[in-house]
């Protein structure tokens, strides 16, 4: 397998939800988020949710394009089959309620497949957890965004995906 693009982008999980979705594909999918809330990333083909367990520090979304996706690393905490079509070719990583951390250009438009996996996920949870705990009323007012900003641990999301097949055409009458 042959690593053809690898793109890395930095979000802040907006109400815990990290977006990837295609360009035009404006629509978010409640079944889908809830879905996530379960299995950490889920979506309904062309919008992809990324779960995380806190609303404040960055995480990492890598997206890498292969001739045919590797194995999940034995490592990852976790790990899930994934599918996304691209009719425009560009994706757009979300922050649910901050807006586009930026966007991506596909090698070509089209259905990829793969797989998406995480780590850090829980560590992140338990430093955001411990760091709001030991909040006290005499911290300087921009503490807790160093601390945010200071993290001792990445929490990162990859989606490691092949070219399929070229995007279902579009139904005018659908329209």
């Amino acid at each position: 397998m042959v690593l053809l693009a690898e793109h890395n982008i930095t979000a802040t999980p907006g109400r815990r939800v990290v977006e990837v979705y295609d360009a035009d594909a404006y629509l978010g999918d409640e079944a889908a988020l809830d879905a996530a809330k379960t299995q950490v990333v889920a979506g309904n083909g062309y919008h992809l949710y990324l779960l995380s367990l806190q609303p404040d520090m960055d995480v990492q979304v890598t997206i890498r394009i292969w001739d045919s996706p590797p194995a999940p690393p034995t490592n990852a905490e976790g790990h899930i089959a994934v599918a996304l079509e691209s009719e425009t070719g560009t994706l757009v990583i979300g922050q649910l309620d901050r807006g586009p951390a930026g966007e991506i250009t596909l090698p070509r438009p089209g259905v990829y497949e793969g797989h998406a996996w995480w780590e850090g996920r829980a560590a992140a949870a338990d430093y955001y957890g411990t760091t709001l705990d030991q909040l006290s009323d005499d911290l300087p007012e921009d503490a807790l965004l160093e601390a945010w900003n200071n993290s001792p641990v990445t929490e990162g999301y990859v989606l490691d995906l092949a070219y399929i097949r070229e995007p279902e055409p579009i139904d005018d009458e659908e329209l």
